[in-house]
């Protein structure tokens, strides 16, 4: 701080500086993960529980397919927010702290505006996939999705099926695109640097992509086939994959940002 006048001037934090991390690195995240889980299985499994519930409740108690197409695909969006309490277990066992389960549940307390302000952000974002989600489906679809048994086996058996797919995630291509560039590390920033704004969060995860390219790619497709197989498992998996894959962002965080 600096005074002149009588009056107290903050000086702005400094900004968080991007790494450039090897092609390779989403394997050390995703091993170290592992080892966040093994180190913390209690509430590791808790968070994993909890997106298996998410999930299964979404495939059992909304019975519009097509929101429910949308609330299951959207549900990659706001996931980042939703391993708030899995970045705190990474944290505090890197730290070489104990990890306290009831503090990973307050953890977004240490910065409540600017994770606040960002999953507001997210929820807006999910709000107009919905939107676009459904009118995709009813451009394909004259009467509602078909329900009975697995929607992706039936879509899958029909050219027409496969049209639609492809539409259909090139429609959320741009959300996730978006979700994942000023996500990647933007969260777990926002939690480890007290005072630092969302915006400034944001704009350091477009850098770490743009900086890590390659290495963001070859994560990204990593999130996507993890959390996938959790789906395909009747969401069970998720109480195993999703925790791995909140644990490694963290990693991730650590590797390609530096004060």
């Amino acid at each position: 701080m600096s005074e002149g006048s009588g009056s107290v001037v903050e000086e702005a934090p400094p900004l968080p500086k991007v790494q450039v991390a090897a092609p390779g690195a989403p394997w050390r995240w995703l091993s170290r993960g592992l080892a966040d889980l093994k180190g913390a299985p209690g509430p590791s499994l808790f968070y994993g529980g909890v997106f298996a519930v998410m999930g299964a409740a979404l495939d059992n108690f909304i019975h519009v397919a097509a929101l429910e197409l949308a609330l299951v695909t959207g549900f990659l969006l706001v996931a980042p927010f939703l391993a708030m309490g899995l970045y705190d277990i990474s944290r505090h066992r890197q730290q070489g702290r104990a990890v306290v389960f009831s503090h990973t549940l307050v953890a977004w307390q240490s910065n409540a505006p600017s994770i606040g302000f960002y999953a507001l952000i997210l929820a807006l974002l999910l709000a107009v996939w919905i939107r676009v989600s459904v009118v995709v489906v009813a451009l394909f679809f004259t009467s509602e999705l078909p329900t009975e048994g697995n929607l992706f086996a039936q879509l899958a058996s029909s050219p027409e099926g496969w049209v639609f797919m492809a539409s259909y995630a090139a429609a959320g291509v741009g959300f996730a695109l978006f979700v994942f560039a000023t996500s990647v590390v933007s969260l777990p920033l926002l939690l480890d640097w007290h005072g630092m704004d969302t915006l400034t969060a944001m704009i350091t995860s477009v850098n770490v992509l743009r900086q890590n390219f390659a290495a963001m790619v070859l994560w990204a497709l990593m999130i996507v086939l993890l959390i996938g197989a959790g789906f395909f498992s009747w969401y069970l998996g998720l109480i195993v994959t999703a925790p791995i894959v909140g644990h490694a962002s963290w990693h991730a965080y650590k590797d390609c940002v530096s004060r």
